[in-house]
């Protein structure tokens, strides 16, 4: 068993494990409404929408985090805006943010010759970076992250299995969609610098996905899918120490490849009770 420990004797890949804890509790609270609400391309588009205020924050010399709070917070609350126009779906105001903030970041990275390195963190990370201030930072976004979820949890169920319902018991469902964009604007923002941009959508999306599978309430999705997340960030640590690949990837790899034994496992479970299905239609 000294393969499975010995990765974890050494000081910056306990600190990477603690790290990857809290980025899997945190994408585990937030990623539960992605997935339950179908937010997954804003996921994405705020993830990398992002780049416009990190290049702005680390040419400016300022901390790359406000940058991409008030990018992806900006992002937020351009999509709450434009979706209330009746003649523009949310997927289209979405996609219009999306590429209007990535092409602006790319355009202000391509003018800066000195961002090349800052560029590949922003994208893959470095989880094995992990300072003592960054902990403090995930546990302090998880507490937030964490109370708004228990005093939103009823707003935010019916805005994701009724909304016109929502609306008509009073219960500001507008408002909630914006709350909720909070939610996941902080779980994104707290997490990029961890495991990057196109990583973090693998924590956020494939643990509370594979966990839907299995579980129908929303506080067992939830702890399910930190238990994932969890069980991908110790697992690819372990890989990745043995076999020399990037952290942050291969974390994010092990995420979404449990998603799809899941989904195998729900597909096996349920193979029986289609064929009774078939049978008893049959005769």
């Amino acid at each position: 068993m000294d393969w499975l420990f010995d990765p974890f004797q050494v000081s910056f890949v306990r600190q990477a494990l603690w790290a990857g804890v809290l980025v899997s509790m945190l994408c585990a609270v937030a990623g539960t409404w992605v997935v339950l609400r179908g937010m997954a391309f804003l996921g994405d588009a705020m993830s990398h929408g992002m780049l416009l205020g990190v290049a702005l924050a680390s040419m400016a010399g300022v901390n790359v985090l406000i940058g991409a709070l008030l990018s992806a917070g900006g992002m937020a609350y351009g999509v709450s805006v434009l979706s209330r126009s009746a003649r523009l779906s949310q997927d289209t105001s979405i996609g219009l943010l999306f590429a209007g903030m990535l092409s602006l970041g790319v355009i202000v990275v391509s003018h800066s010759r000195s961002f090349a390195v800052d560029l590949t963190a922003f994208l893959f990370g470095d989880v094995l970076a992990v300072t003592g201030q960054d902990l403090a930072g995930l546990g302090a976004a998880l507490a937030v992250t964490a109370a708004v979820a228990v005093l939103g949890h009823r707003l935010f169920v019916a805005l994701a299995f009724d909304p016109r319902k929502a609306h008509t018991l009073g219960m500001r469902p507008r408002a909630a969609h914006v709350l909720l964009l909070g939610l996941v604007t902080v779980a994104i923002v707290a997490s990029f610098h961890i495991v990057g941009t196109l990583l973090v959508f693998g924590l956020l999306i494939g643990p509370p996905a594979a966990a839907a599978l299995w579980a129908r309430r929303i506080p067992t999705i939830m702890l399910g899918a930190a238990l994932i997340g969890i069980v991908s960030t110790v697992a690819g640590l372990v890989v990745s120490w043995h076999a020399a690949t990037a952290a942050g990837a291969t974390i994010a790899a092990v995420a979404v490849g449990l998603f799809f034994v899941a989904a195998l496992g729900d597909f096996l479970r349920r193979r029986p009770a289609r064929a009774a299905g078939v049978a008893g239609v049959a005769s």
